[in-house]
């Protein structure tokens, strides 16, 4: 593990005269898996959004392999490596399986890659070939978020954000999913992930950083945050 490969320092995010974040600073170091917590509505998306380029950021700074990318076009912030599994997925739901997954592609300088992500996507997620004729708007829940996975990996990212895998999905599709997340950083991938079930990002992740009402409160190692008596308290349930 090297330095940081994503750094933010003091993000404020605005819709209007609402504030979304008023002040998150963070690191995810090169090859590393970091957990974003806190309860819904505490800033999770809004961050992970305006550091996809989805979302105008107003003050403080996103740094990407050392270039500053506040503010940049969401097309080309996936172009630089870094890609966006948003919460409640976001699929082209009358086009098939393959064709959301292409749409994926559309980034890649070199088009020539396509037939290899492609392939690569479908061997950490079968499904999705067995499907790959179907309409996308006909799936499961679980085969939605494999989808959605699978459509950010083909931008081929050095670092993958997901938002809220595990929502709304069965525990045993929880547990296959974290298992193919666990195989992309056993290969290399650096992963950011926003997560509401705490203890589950706590074992999967190395590092994380707490969010409350928009702040970041609470940075370190999973193994101290797990310990830590604030956080057994606020989302542990241990008293």
């Amino acid at each position: 593990m090297s330095g940081a490969l994503l750094r933010i320092e003091h993000l404020e995010v605005r819709y209007g005269d609402l504030i979304g974040v008023s002040d998150v600073s963070l690191e995810v170091p090169d090859g590393s898996v970091v957990a974003l917590l806190g309860s819904n509505g505490g800033g999770k998306t809004t961050t992970l959004n305006a550091i996809a380029g989805l979302i105008p950021v107003h003050s403080g700074t996103i740094s990407f392999r050392g270039e500053d990318i506040a503010g940049q076009k969401a097309f080309a912030i996936v172009r630089k490596g870094l890609a966006l599994s948003p919460e409640g997925w976001r699929l082209f739901v009358q086009q098939s399986v393959e064709n959301n997954l292409m749409l994926g592609a559309t980034p890649l300088h070199d088009k020539s890659r396509k037939a290899a992500l492609l392939e690569r996507v479908y061997e950490f997620f079968p499904r999705l070939k067995e499907r790959r004729n179907q309409r996308a708007g006909t799936m499961s829940g679980g085969e939605r978020q494999m989808l959605a996975v699978g459509r950010a990996l083909m931008s081929d990212p050095k670092l993958l954000m997901l938002d809220e895998p595990s929502l709304g999905l069965a525990p045993a599709v929880v547990e296959s999913m974290y298992e193919t997340f666990g195989r992309l950083h056993r290969e290399g991938l650096t992963i950011l992930l926003a997560e509401q079930s705490i203890e589950l990002a706590l074992e999967f992740s190395d590092f994380a950083t707490v969010l409350q009402v928009g702040k970041s409160v609470l940075s370190g190692t999973a193994a101290a945050l797990a310990e830590d008596p604030q956080v057994q308290k606020a989302y542990l349930g241990v008293s």
